[in-house]
């Protein structure tokens, strides 16, 4: 079992959830191949974390073999929320709220 954790990555948590979901209990290559064919912008980011828990399997000594492993748990968690603010009409404020997240990808072997 392998895993690699991304902190303070700033896209929405919502968002990269749906990500999550699509790629759960899916085979290595099988995940890798539809994020490369997703649109989002946080697929590049959940493949690179991917790779990385695949090249941290290798470098434990596990099976570092694509077809060998599954997708065992993705978790999206929030992380710490930027506030911004922006001038509005008749002297109020807009408030921004630019929201991150942590992800973790643990990778195991399948059964």
């Amino acid at each position: 079992m392998s895993k690699a954790v991304l902190k303070h990555y700033r896209a929405k948590p919502r968002k990269t959830r749906q990500l999550a979901d699509m790629v759960r209990g899916k085979r290595v290559s099988e995940a890798l191949i539809l994020l490369q064919l997703s649109t989002r912008a946080a697929s590049r980011d959940l493949e690179k974390l991917i790779r990385s828990a695949l090249a941290n399997a290798a470098d434990k000594g596990e099976n570092d073999d694509p077809d060998a492993l599954i997708v065992h748990s993705v978790t999206v968690d929030q992380g710490p929320t930027l506030k911004r603010f922006r001038p509005r009409a008749r002297g109020r404020v807009g408030k921004i709220l630019k929201r991150t997240c942590h992800i973790q990808v643990v990778l195991d072997e399948s059964k």
